[in-house]
């Protein structure tokens, strides 16, 4: 009877457990968990823009021009302002080479000066639906996440922050340039590399271009080095999220991942973060360029699709003539380049 009087107390004694309480606890834990789903799925979209990067192209109308192109288009604000000469040049070029042959799917590459350098583009349907969703990720993603970025960090600090994983990317070049047995561009490399992490801060600044030392930038990836060996690009593909690209530049992009310091930060969210935030910081330094593709063209796509065979046929050329590669250049976050 002790006994059972005894658990009637307890059970009197402990607290009751309201209901509608848990509830609404249950109910406050699954919103959290949808936000941080959202959160995730934004994540994973500008990751992939950062990993497009890779393939932004940039107007070079040979590869003995490459030197001189400048990698920042203007934005037209007024009829007085013009977009760059080499810029007008390709769009003039890029609508020439649309009113060609269509049906032409191998590639032409012709050498000499002023001439323009095409890719055959067998899936023209899926890259131009591939094109407009890319397109849409950029305005409605990227570009005002890039621009209220813009607004909070001053410029000198996003340099210095650009400057940092371009450092950062030391392993991707290096390793290119030995594939290539190009020597003096893996020294060129190390030495840069060795300057800018001792003497830059860890790379934060870029003390290897000054006039002292005065040690040129090197751009080379998996892709270059397979057309450094003679491989065709294959035909034009624009991958969703990730932007332009080839049959050949494709493979670079797993070459790249594993030679990428930040593919191994762990958890991987983590490097999903800094992958994110590396985009946001190189979109903010060039916004407008897009913009000025699309104002100037008859056809963004082709002008974008040409702009990109010839960037990529300017930096194999480069290599092979042992010139100074092109500037990594502007535009749509759609792709990666050796930065």
């Amino acid at each position: 009877m002790e006994r059972t009087a005894s658990s009637r107390n307890d059970r009197a004694s402990a607290p009751r457990r309201n209901p509608d309480k848990d509830y609404r606890a249950e109910k406050m834990k699954e919103r959290g968990i949808g936000i941080m789903k959202h959160l995730a799925i934004a994540a994973v979209l500008f990751s992939f823009l950062a990993m497009s990067c890779a393939h932004r192209p940039s107007p070079v109308s040979s590869p003995s021009s490459a030197t001189s192109f400048q990698p920042r288009l203007i934005v037209l604000a007024s009829d007085s302002e013009q977009i760059p000469q080499m810029f007008s040049e390709l769009i003039g070029k890029a609508g020439e080479a649309s009113a060609g042959d269509p049906a032409k799917s191998e590639d032409e590459t012709e050498e000499g000066e002023g001439k323009l350098v095409t890719i055959g583009d067998p899936l023209e349907p899926f890259n131009r639906a591939m094109f407009q969703f890319n397109d849409r990720l950029y305005f409605w993603v990227l570009k005002p996440v890039a621009q209220g970025y813009n607004k909070v960090v001053p410029e000198v600090a996003r340099v210095s922050v650009d400057h940092f994983f371009a450092n950062l990317r030391f392993p991707i070049r290096f390793v290119s340039c030995l594939l290539q047995a190009d020597f003096g561009c893996a020294g060129t490399e190390l030495g840069r590399f060795t300057v800018n992490t001792v003497w830059g801060l860890g790379g934060f600044l870029d003390p290897a271009s000054n006039k002292q030392l005065d040690i040129p930038k090197r751009q080379a990836d998996l892709g270059q080095t397979l057309g450094v060996y003679g491989l065709g690009p294959g035909f034009y593909i624009v991958w969703p999220i990730l932007g332009p690209s080839s049959a050949r530049d494709t493979a670079k992009i797993v070459g790249d991942y594993f030679l990428y310091p930040v593919s191994y930060i762990t958890p991987w969210y983590q490097s999903l973060g800094v992958r994110t935030y590396e985009e946001v910081n190189d979109t903010s330094l060039s916004i407008g360029d897009y913009e000025s593709l699309k104002e100037a063209a008859i056809d963004p796509y082709v002008a974008l699709r040409d702009a990109y065979a010839q960037y990529r046929q300017g930096l194999i050329g480069a290599t092979k003539g042992n010139k100074a590669a092109p500037p990594k250049p502007g535009g749509v976050g759609l792709g990666e380049s050796g930065r």
